[in-house]
């Protein structure tokens, strides 16, 4: 039986017999708070005498009628699929069925806000969940025009893909809204979004003349606190950005933004119906890194409206290429045409750490990643998709030119609007414009994984000029493929005022083991020389040892961001290779974070921080170490600028790394107001994280956690509610987080979620709390795996893996290591997507064993 799988293989056997041109989709929304009516009709041509099948997901289904003839759903419905027998050339299609309402956040997801008990509805198809909504063929290359009739509440607003009609009365306090037909699209980007939104509209003018409604929607109860204005402005600049970059006016007919609940996501491209985490709605004081963040990811979703939408991938192999175009243009457009001009700093800090270290794992694979089923595709959404692609599109453009790659583009966009594609069309068209062939680029860049590693070899004379400048290139042995790269190399200086200045800059073009940079030969050596300056290039660095004492000394007298987020990576990519001690690593950080004035670059150290004393430092001075991390967070928070992002930041994190009784006093007298710093607002969700830190030190339990949750008796409020109880260092938390979310299916994604962020938080001196669920976790995967949607048991697969148990002294009783490897053992090759999650969690268990073994040998 077939399961809820789809192969590659299939889908190119069905996608030539059949052709889908129409469908027409009715939901009534008004029935059970379980399940609702569906009605699919699909027309479509196929070889007469074919057999084929379509996808739905659906707890019943009543009606089956092929071409005016009834079907027996008992015979022709199974798992998935719905087998169609004997087809004509020309074929109508009518299931009526019930299907399930979600609270994972795949197919129709239902939410019920606490504030008010209003119901709101949301759609979400990536990857294959449409077939939970409507009877369809579920696969990108059999596009079609949709046309959706939907009943609901009539107080409700109901958005789709089509601008929204007005409704007509229905029955007993329902409407109808008949949906006009769209233009042709793959079916996992078309959505449903209904429910009493709170609705901000505007319009803009597209660059053909035509008037494009815009509009922003949130839950009523958090529409006081939706920044419209700031998103219709990003909306418009990227618009225009677009349009220009791209020599096409927008595809489509209006652009609905709509911030939901629950969302799994940072957000999704429904064509003119774009979906976003409503944690984009700040409700409280946020870092500029998610002011920023936001504007990326709106950005993001608008460039699909062009490479996703309107011309789509053929299979889910060239998902990268979707996902890493609109990485990049998203990045471009955010640095060209709004305030976030330093975007590329954050591209290093964010895209790229994460790129390299997905690129590092014992799973990593091509860019164009070999895609045979859709469980493939659900574990593929990961740094080599999104983080590395980009890198790699990056520094083609720096290669051909951005003039010749936007040319490119822009033809490829004519030639293919509505119609599928594959990676060579888009090559094809970059050739033409560039004049490069673009052949062995791709072999090695595309079908090839790993990242190498640049190191710069210089020699210099008696009087410190430089003789010799070479750049070597080295592979890891698991993929020992060197590449060409362009690059540039900065040499940077102190000057009079003590600021590090570049003084000397070349770009070139590098390939194999070695290669000389001989614009540098002859001239004094500077004090520091960073290769890869600018960031052109997709692949780690280091810095010879004058550098890297320079970096160390003069980390804050660099005058721009970028290079420094150079030296911050580079730093950060030692320690975890083993070659720096995290000890190291955290003096680094500690001594010179209060002078970074870059916001993701700040949070991005703050999280490697957590990292290098939660997992890498030796276990023996873990506690040691995290309160002196903590004391001196506190004492930069207390020095940083009143009311500035360092301070939010930072106070944030001193919560978060809390333990000693002094340390809980500051946190309790902040949440009362005995304590304040100037500028600091204690606001909604600062509390929390006060109150998270307290609970996680045993500093607060049930009664203060009640208290605060009553205070914010809210969706966010119950969220971190749930997280803070499931941080509380007792056996009986831990307990209540394993049976709520292994032992129940109840929960929805969110406060899943949160249960499994709680879980985890534990000190070095309370791991042994997490002890006793380590042989539980590995006898319930398998089966978590094949009962649960995949969204849920990836979050149970990577969040309850017992990471926090890795220790060389062994002082937890669990080597983890080799408990991992008899469950692969066991396991063989019944499950790849969860074999590959297993050996990544491994691989992170790997990596800190060694890190811990490194800084013990520096003490």
């Amino acid at each position: 039986m077939p399961g809820e799988n789809l192969t590659r293989s299939e889908a190119a056997d069905r996608a030539r017999l059949v052709s889908p041109t129409a469908y027409h989709v009715e939901l009534d929304l008004t029935g059970s708070e379980r399940t609702f009516t569906s009605t699919t009709q699909v027309h479509f041509t196929a070889e007469p005498g074919a057999t084929t099948f379509i996808d739905l997901i659906a707890p019943a289904v009543h009606e089956i009628e092929l071409n005016g003839a009834r079907l027996d759903p008992a015979r022709v419905y199974a798992d998935s699929r719905i087998q169609l027998a004997d087809l004509a050339g020309e074929n109508t299609l009518r299931v009526v069925a019930d299907c399930a309402y979600m609270n994972t956040g795949e197919g129709l997801h239902r939410f019920v806000d606490p504030v008010d008990e209003e119901i709101y509805l949301y759609s979400q198809f990536e990857v294959a969940d449409t077939r939970r909504v409507f009877a369809v063929f579920e696969q990108p290359d059999l596009k079609a025009t949709f046309q959706f009739t939907v009943t609901a509440p009539e107080h409700w607003k109901v958005v789709s893909n089509s601008p929204t009609p007005e409704p007509r009365p229905a029955h007993d306090g329902t409407a109808t809204w008949n949906f006009a037909p769209t233009g042709a699209l793959p079916c996992y980007v078309t959505a449903l979004v209904a429910g009493p939104y709170h609705r901000v509209g505007g319009e803009l003018t597209s660059s053909d003349g035509r008037r494009i409604p815009l509009g922003v929607f949130c839950r009523a109860s958090l529409a006081e606190y939706l920044d419209a204005k700031n998103i219709l402005d990003i909306t418009r600049a990227g618009f225009a950005f677009y349009e220009r970059a791209f020599d096409m006016a927008y595809p489509f007919e209006k652009y609905d933004q709509l911030f939901v609940p629950e969302f799994n996501a940072g957000a999704m491209e429904n064509a003119g119906c774009v979906t976003f985490v409503e944690n984009y709605v700040f409700r409280s004081k946020v870092a500029e890194a998610t002011v920023e963040r936001r504007a990326v990811t709106i950005l993001h979703e608008l460039a699909h409206m062009w490479f996703g939408d309107l011309v789509t991938m053929r299979w889910w192999n060239d998902l990268w290429l979707n996902e890493s175009f609109a990485e990049y243009a998203s990045t471009l457009a955010t640095a060209e045409a709004t305030r976030w001009t330093q975007a590329w700093t954050t591209f290093n800090s964010l895209e790229k750490s994460w790129a390299y270290r997905q690129d590092q794992l014992p799973s990593t694979h091509p860019i164009v990643a070999e895609i045979n089923d859709l469980e493939d595709v659900e574990v593929n959404f990961d740094g080599i998709t999104y983080a590395k692609g980009a890198s790699v599109l990056k520094q083609l453009v720096a290669w051909v030119g951005q003039e010749s790659f936007l040319a490119g583009v822009q033809t490829y966009f004519r030639k293919h609007a509505r119609s599928n594609t594959e990676l060579r069309d888009l090559l094809v068209e970059l050739e033409a414009t560039s004049g490069r062939d673009l052949t062995a680029w791709s072999a090695l860049w595309l079908e090839e994984a790993g990242v190498t590693l640049l190191r710069p070899a210089v020699e210099v004379d008696s009087t410190g000029r430089i003789t010799s400048f070479q750049i070597t290139q080295e592979a890891p042995q698991t993929h020992p493929v060197l590449r060409p790269h362009r690059i540039a190399v900065g040499g940077y200086n102190v000057n009079a005022e003590g600021t590090l200045v570049r003084t000397h800059r070349a770009e070139l073009d590098i390939d194999g083991a070695a290669t000389s940079v001989p614009d540098f030969v002859g001239i004094d050596r500077p004090q520091l020389i960073l290769v890869n300056d600018d960031d052109l290039a997709y692949a780690k660095i280091r810095l010879d040892e004058q550098s890297l004492e320079t970096a160390v000394e003069h980390l804050k007298a660099f005058t721009e961001s970028l290079p420094r987020a150079m030296v911050w990576s580079a730093a950060w990519d030692m320690t975890r290779d083993g070659e720096w001690p995290a000890r190291r690593f955290i003096n680094l950080v500690t001594e010179n974070i209060g002078a970074e004035t870059d916001s993701t670059v700040l949070l991005v150290l703050l999280r490697q921080l957590a990292t290098a004393v939660s997992f890498y430092t030796d276990p023996a001075e873990q506690d040691r170490i995290g309160s002196q991390v903590a004391d001196r967070l506190w004492e930069i928070a207390e020095k940083a600028e009143p009311g500035s992002d360092s301070q939010l930041q930072l106070v944030k994190a001193f919560a978060g790394r809390a333990s000693t009784d002094a340390h809980q006093n500051v946190l309790r007298e902040l949440l009362s107001g005995e304590r304040t710093l100037r500028g600091l607002s204690v606001d909604t969700d600062l509390r929390w994280d006060l109150l998270g830190g307290l609970a996680t030190a045993g500093g607060a339990g049930e009664e203060e956690i009640t208290a605060e949750e009553q205070r914010d008796s809210t969706a966010a409020g119950r969220r971190a509610a749930a997280a803070a109880r499931a941080s509380l260092p007792t056996a009986e938390a831990k307990e209540a987080v394993w049976a709520s979310v292994v032992e129940s299916d109840e929960l929805p994604n969110a406060v899943q979620s949160a249960l499994i962020g709680g879980f985890g938080r534990v000190g070095a001196s309370d791991r042994s709390l997490l002890v006793p669920f380590t042989e539980r976790y590995f006898a319930s995967i398998e089966s978590i795996w094949a009962e649960r949607t995949n969204e849920i048991a990836q979050n149970i697969v990577v969040g309850l893996y017992p990471t926090r148990l890795a220790d060389i002294d062994g002082s937890t009783g669990v080597d983890v290591l080799a408990r991992t490897d008899a469950f692969l053992d066991q396991l063989g090759e019944r499950a790849p997507a969860l074999r590959r999650l297993v050996v990544e969690n491994r691989d992170t268990v790997r990596r800190a064993l060694a890190a811990q073994e490194a800084d013990r040998a520096a003490r």
